[in-house]
């Protein structure tokens, strides 16, 4: 009898084992597979594009009657639109998580996570209209220069729509830092925004990196919000006053399907794709390297 239940849980085991592994390698499989779809296509331009040109010139005009391929304005619209987005989700993320992980009373962090957690859910297409019919025009009250189409407005958006993200899991990063590393802080007379900052945020660094390397390619992944309110204007400017277009908005506007496969122009696309998928790859490593440090530190 005792042999058949072993047997029997060593096969539950095995097969639990199994599809944990198989759920593991198809991960792996999707992604090798979307490098390599990227890759290939994007091959065919290149033999076509040289790269030098490609990183170099400065306009990205594939569209017009005499094409430009220089990717560097929509390298330039995606930082620039991240940029504004992080500037207002990291600070404004981390103070949510630390308030609601540290000074919020329970009813209040039970009932003001949620919410805050509904804000993920909104169609970022109404993000996008939010920002192109409210806030732009709200903005122009205070600065006149500002045009109808711009990087700053899609960028704060962006901002506000990532907080959440941020917050959330910066929130539970800190909760899970032991009381009693707490506890020792109070006991030598350090306040709770002394043990926040220089205790416990030292201590949950490894899962705040990961909060905002989320928010960080989160944003540069964003489509519809600059889609909407950035213009599509590919610009090479640090002004977030003006026009701008992304490496996600371009590939929008071009997979409309209004161009022909196999040609030029859409194999931009996978071009832009590609460097897409580097930069987030870019900000992973650069997130890995950080908590590898602060491990090391503390």
């Amino acid at each position: 009898m005792k042999k058949n239940i072993f047997s029997r849980r060593h096969i539950k085991e095995t097969l639990i084992e199994g599809s944990l592994m198989m759920a593991a390698v198809f991960s792996i499989f999707i992604t090798a597979g979307i490098v390599f779809v990227l890759s290939y296509e994007s091959y065919g331009f290149f033999k076509a594009i040289p790269l030098k040109e490609f990183l170099t010139e400065t306009q990205w005009t594939p569209l017009f009657a005499i094409p430009k391929f220089g990717i560097m304005p929509l390298v330039a619209g995606t930082l620039l639109t991240t940029g504004v987005a992080v500037i207002v989700a990291l600070p404004l993320g981390l103070i949510v998580a630390i308030y609601l992980s540290e000074y919020a009373p329970h009813k209040v962090r039970e009932t003001v996570k949620p919410v805050l957690e509904l804000l993920a859910a909104v169609p970022t297409v109404v993000y996008g209209y939010f920002a192109l019919l409210f806030l732009t025009p709200l903005l122009q009250k205070f600065l006149p220069d500002l045009s109808g189409f711009n990087a700053l407005s899609p960028g704060l958006i962006m901002g506000i729509m990532i907080t959440p993200y941020v917050g959330s899991v910066s929130e539970d990063s800190i909760k899970a830092v032991p009381m009693h590393i707490r506890e020792g802080s109070y006991a030598m007379g350090a306040t709770k925004l002394q043990t926040a900052f220089n205790v416990l945020i030292p201590a949950a660094f490894s899962g705040i990196a990961a909060a905002f390397i989320m928010g960080i390619s989160r944003a540069i992944g964003e489509t519809m919000v600059v889609a909407i309110a950035a213009g599509m204007m590919p610009n090479l400017t640090a002004n977030p006053m003006e026009p701008a277009q992304t490496l996600t908005s371009y590939i929008v506007q071009v997979s409309l399907g209004d161009l022909p496969h196999g040609t030029i122009e859409y194999k931009t696309i996978f071009a832009a794709g590609i460097v897409l998928f580097l930069m987030t790859l870019f900000f992973n490593i650069i997130g890995f390297w950080l908590r590898k440090k602060i491990r090391e530190a503390y």
